[in-house]
């Protein structure tokens, strides 16, 4: 009887021993998926993160930076085939002249073609010259046509010489323009604040303000006139030689030589006479004022010797 029992409750421990260890199994097998499902997740969500950055940079790295992009976009180009400048720069302020002789065979014809030529251009013509084989011009062109104007010149006759030079003033010019849009504004500003001095210091202070703007003003203003004239309008000396005749270029005569011989002649005497007229004008009363000092200091009246004894006596 004590052994049937005791074999009951070893049947019931080893059962409840067995079911115990199910049921922890079962747990920590849970607990292990439960675990590796966690870990998974945040390593899914640290891949994914890690995936985004990837590519963010991938997409940094491909896209252009705005400069890039700038130097990558082709540059559009005017019907010439050469490339366009950049819009946002200020256009260049070129002061252009140029210098030609010409020989012609005819200077009446060559003069009624150069005054054609300036109705053409709308140019005109700043000073001339006429000498007796030969004709000069200082044109002002405008500078659209500078170029036209040059090469037109080239049917006048046959070309001895010809220089060009071209003076860039596009920083002067803007500066000029700067400085005088400053001084208006500020200029503007003095003369609101005048209707609001009450003092009369502050009046004569603002109205001398004023005046010494407006001195600067007119002045800058007067510069960049000039400045934008010489930009606007090219200078080009026109230089027309007639043809070579033997008078030209024969040798002086005889009679020619002996006239130059006692002109020359004549000129230094007359440069002597000058001299000599100068001698007597300004040598004669130095001479006299020169005697008359030696004659009050060791003459007669001897100046300095009687002082030099006071001197010695002491």
């Amino acid at each position: 009887m004590k052994r049937k029992l005791f074999l009951l409750i070893l049947s019931a421990a080893i059962l409840f021993t067995a079911g115990s260890c199910n049921k922890s199994s079962k747990y920590d097998r849970n607990f292990t998926s439960f675990e590796s499902g966690n870990a998974n997740q945040a390593f899914g969500a640290m891949g994914l993160e890690d995936a985004q950055d990837t590519k963010a940079s991938r997409s940094r790295a491909a896209a252009p930076t705005s400069a890039q992009a700038a130097r990558s976009v082709p540059r559009e180009s005017d019907e010439t085939g050469a490339p366009a400048g950049n819009l946002n720069e200020p256009e260049r302020k070129l002061i252009k002249s140029a210098s030609i002789n010409v020989r012609v065979e005819n200077l009446a014809a060559a003069d009624d073609s150069v005054t054609a030529m300036l109705k053409k251009y709308d140019a005109y013509a700043a000073s001339t010259g006429i000498d007796e084989n030969s004709h000069y011009y200082s044109l002002r062109v405008p500078a659209i046509f500078y170029d036209f104007f040059l090469a037109e010149t080239g049917s006048l006759g046959r070309l001895i010489n010809r220089h060009e030079s071209t003076e860039d003033v596009t920083l002067r010019y803007y500066d000029l323009e700067g400085r005088l849009a400053t001084k208006k504004e500020l200029l503007k500003t003095y003369q609101a604040y005048l209707g609001k001095a009450k003092t009369i210091e502050e009046i004569l202070s603002v109205e001398s303000r004023i005046s010494e703007l407006q001195y600067d003003i007119d002045g800058t203003g007067k510069q960049l006139r000039n400045l934008a004239d010489r930009v606007d309008y090219a200078t080009i000396d026109l230089y027309l030689q007639g043809p070579v005749t033997a008078a030209s270029i024969r040798g002086l005569t005889f009679g020619e030589r002996v006239y130059r011989l006692f002109s020359s002649f004549g000129g230094f005497l007359s440069g002597l006479a000058m001299v000599l007229l100068g001698i007597v004008v300004y040598g004669i009363p130095i001479l006299l004022l020169l005697g008359l000092l030696y004659f009050l200091l060791f003459g007669r009246i001897g100046l300095a010797k009687k002082l030099w004894k006071i001197v010695k006596s002491n």
